[in-house]
């Protein structure tokens, strides 16, 4: 089974984000730091949960479980229903990628149980930083 861990960070809220995917498969580890421009916290760990999906369509993976510290998404992937209907159209989106796999897990873990995830995301806010900076 492929191991999934996911974390979205902003730097204000709004602020620079970031996507952190820490991927375990059989032994081998793939990292993933994707710059997400600026947004709210909650909007990046949607969009990080998003990205991972996609990229494990991708690879064609078929038996994923998904970790995430983020209450909010496990909540809402859990019950299929945001309370913020702004996060409406990224959950139904998400949904619909999770119905792609033969089997899908998520479970919420605690912060510290994430911390790969988490650094990746945090390189994705300097990345950000970087770029806009360039401009």
């Amino acid at each position: 089974m492929i191991e999934v861990f996911i974390d979205g960070a902003s730097a204000g809220n709004p602020g620079p984000s970031g996507a952190g995917i820490f991927i375990k498969n059989n032994g081998e580890v793939q990292r993933f730091s994707i710059p997400l421009g600026e947004m709210e916290n909650h909007e990046a760990e949607y969009r990080a949960f998003l990205k991972a999906l996609e990229i494990c369509i991708e690879k064609g993976y078929k038996v994923v479980s998904f970790r995430t510290d983020s209450q909010l998404v496990n909540r809402a992937v859990e019950k299929e229903f945001v309370k913020n209907k702004k996060f409406a159209p990224l959950l139904e989106e998400a949904l619909k990628l999770t119905r792609q796999f033969d089997l899908f897990f998520m479970k919420w873990v605690p912060s510290s149980d994430n911390k790969s995830a988490d650094e990746l995301a945090r390189a994705a806010i300097r990345e950000n930083k970087t770029k806009g900076q360039d401009k």
